[in-house]
């Protein structure tokens, strides 16, 4: 579940969005290898078991368990749902976290539900035959993430874990928020948020303003997949801010 992917230094730990895996950050890796000892993670549900309890504590102490090897604090970089665990766990356990980069998520979803959102992937023509089959039905960005997330059988790609468990996970965000853990983080923090986002108006920036040490980017022109939409942009705004935060 967790991957070496090389480089020295400052431990560098990736965390991928819902229905993702830690393949979705290969075209990161040599560049951020530049920065520090870089890992990525499977979070449990994505092609290993679920915690007993879907809760977001319940993936974070999967998390700082699988992690507990590594005991310098870690800058985490968290896409999406990668980004929620990613400050829950500085929240949790500040003495192991260094700075947090977070992709596109916010602390309050209240009042979504993802019942549509579930049936329509239940109805996904699974397994996909091939990877142009998976390009072709999700376009070049979301089927290049799916390509690195799908399980690859002998008949094709499909999902690497039950609708169900991701359904109940997305649920989990439309009945609390995580305001409380956010504003208990004080290291230095870059947020990166797409044009396009599919966070409620206004909470990133908001996220920045109620945190000493924040910065908000909005990026023009990127979807939820801000580092694969725009990856240049995605680029430069992390290289900046790792640069400030380990000169």
């Amino acid at each position: 579940m967790l991957y070496d992917e090389g480089g020295t230094g400052v431990p560098i730990l990736l965390l991928h969005g819902l229905m993702g895996s830690a393949r979705t950050w290969r075209t990161q890796l040599d560049w951020l290898r530049a920065f520090g000892h870089v890992y990525s993670f499977d979070a449990a549900g994505h092609g290993r078991p679920p915690p007993p309890e879907l809760t977001t504590e319940a993936f974070v102490a999967d998390l700082a368990a699988a992690t507990s090897a590594i005991t310098e604090p870690m800058v985490v970089v968290g896409h999406s749902m990668g980004g929620l665990h990613g400050w829950v766990f500085a929240a949790e356990h500040p003495e192991r976290v260094r700075a947090l980069v977070i992709e596109d998520i916010a602390p309050d979803f209240r009042g979504r539900t993802a019942r549509d959102w579930a049936a329509m992937i239940e109805s996904w023509p699974q397994p996909f035959p091939d990877e142009d089959a998976v390009l072709d039905y999700f376009g070049p960005v979301a089927g290049r993430y799916f390509l690195e997330s799908f399980r690859r059988d002998p008949d094709g790609y499909r999902l690497h874990g039950a609708v169900a468990t991701f359904r109940d996970i997305s649920e989990e965000w439309g009945v609390r928020d995580f305001w409380a853990q956010w504003r208990a983080i004080r290291v230095p923090a870059l947020l990166v948020e797409g044009e396009y986002t599919i966070t409620p108006p206004g909470q990133m920036r908001e996220m920045a303003a109620v945190h000493p040490n924040a910065r908000h980017v909005l990026v023009p022109g990127a979807g939820h997949l801000v580092h694969d939409d725009r990856p240049e942009r995605y680029r430069t705004e992390v290289e900046e801010f790792l640069r400030e935060i380990l000169a």
